[in-house]
């Protein structure tokens, strides 16, 4: 995996495959949005969406009325759709194209939100590295919202494999600043009518 370009590789994936016929494709996060949702935050929270890329979260959280609003992605063609298909509403949104594990924040979030990005950290050094970041990131008494694929989901995505996480061990990642408040599993229903087992967890920061 050492010589695996990441940047590369979702390039040639958001270049060549159109939104809609995407595995991760949902028009509505339903799941995300209720989880948000539930932890009544102000307006202005500084939100990050964790590998964003052209998902309509923040189509809906603008419809909300948030107005500090970050998508961090990996690909240029990601966000380059995602800023297409808002039109003027992109001039609303800060856009950050970087490998997470090449993140450095200027600020610190209310909210992060991180839907299948974290489960395509698979090395030790990887996954202490997110960790660290996530710890450095966000604001004292702030949230965190994490979806990864659960041990029932797939072991690839994309063409390459992921780290699957129960609900204990997503909850026990984060337990040195943060407590888990909400777990749950969800079937998402991909556009070619297979299911895709979730697991969510939601963190308050100590």
């Amino acid at each position: 995996m050492s010589t695996f370009d990441r940047k590369a590789h979702w390039e040639a994936i958001y270049k060549t495959k159109p939104l809609e016929k995407v595995s991760w494709y949902q028009p509505k996060p339903k799941t995300s949005l209720e989880l948000i949702g539930s932890l009544n935050l102000p307006k202005d929270a500084a939100i990050i969406d964790i590998g964003g890329g052209d998902s309509f979260l923040v189509d809906h959280l603008i419809e909300l009325g948030f107005t500090n609003l970050t998508v961090l992605d990996i690909s240029k063609s990601a966000i380059d759709r995602a800023k297409e298909r808002l039109g003027d509403n992109s001039e609303k949104i800060i856009w950050i194209e970087s490998d997470i594990l090449d993140f450095q924040p200027e600020i610190s979030y209310d909210l992060w939100h991180d839907r299948a990005a974290l489960h395509f950290l698979t090395s030790d050094s990887e996954i202490k590295s997110y960790v660290s970041l996530v710890n450095s990131s966000i604001q004292e008494n702030g949230a965190m919202v994490v979806g990864t694929f659960s041990e029932n989901g797939p072991t690839k995505c994309s063409g390459i494999p992921i780290k699957q996480y129960s609900s204990s061990a997503l909850s026990t990642m984060f337990t040195e600043h943060f407590e888990c408040i909400q777990q749950l599993q969800i079937d998402h229903e991909t556009p070619f009518d297979t299911i895709q087992n979730f697991t969510f967890g939601v963190f308050k920061r100590l």
